[in-house]
């Protein structure tokens, strides 16, 4: 996993090709990016990709994504543009494990459906990783599922006890390596986390934040100039 250059929800400038879409998942497809993407599952238990649990930002539309059916959503455009909430059945289709794949399940109060609808469509895919900002789905990933690789996403806080419970919340969820924003690099404890575990750094916007090389980084921007 170390020194990778990963598209961030594809490679798009939410202007005619918007994030987590077909389209930007094309272009880094065709440029050879590995690429991350985020994961929700609809109502009816459809696997989509859309970062927010809103709709608002990417459609206009203020509705829940985990509380409709795929039928109440899949006309939808994203960012005034033609491109529709992509099934991830369809990325997986157009990938074709050709390049690695960053999955993030979003936080979901349906946990084992998420997880379980997830593992079955990747049954025939090779080349990916999960990984959740959810400790819980961390875990029942590593307990059902215990070939998989799963990653356990840190947030960011400045509080004490946030910064001390998250040793204890690595030791419950047992990931196999973590992700952080690049800021808390600048923190001691989590730079010592991050010698410890395999580690992702997020969001890198350009060439000269790439500083070390035993860091996989998920990226925007794509291609760096």
């Amino acid at each position: 996993m170390k020194n990778k250059i990963i598209a961030h929800r594809g490679i798009f400038n939410n202007i005619d090709i918007p994030e987590n879409s077909m389209k930007a998942f094309e272009k880094a497809l065709k440029l050879n990016y590995p690429i991350e993407l985020d994961v929700q599952l609809t109502k009816d238990n459809v696997l989509v990709v859309l970062h927010d649990l809103s709709l608002k930002r990417m459609t206009g539309n203020s509705l829940i994504l985990q509380e409709l059916t795929y039928d109440e959503i899949k006309d939808f455009t994203l960012i005034h543009t033609k491109e529709k909430i992509p099934k991830l059945k369809d990325v997986l289709k157009l990938i074709d494990d050709q390049v690695f794949l960053d999955i993030e399940i979003k936080k979901t109060e349906r946990i084992e459906d998420t997880c379980n609808v997830l593992v079955k469509e990747l049954k025939k895919y090779h080349n990916y990783d999960i990984k959740s900002f959810d400790s819980k789905i961390v875990r029942y990933l590593k307990k059902n599922y215990s070939y998989l690789t799963v990653g356990y996403l840190l947030e960011y806080s400045n509080k004490f006890l946030d910064k001390l419970k998250t040793n204890f919340i690595i030791k419950y969820c047992k990931p196999d390596f973590i992700a952080m924003p690049k800021k808390l690099l600048t923190i001691k404890k989590f730079k010592k986390l991050s010698k410890k575990y395999p580690t992702m750094i997020w969001t890198i916007t350009n060439k000269k934040e790439i500083t070390d090389k035993e860091y996989t980084y998920i990226c925007n921007n794509l291609p760096f100039k």
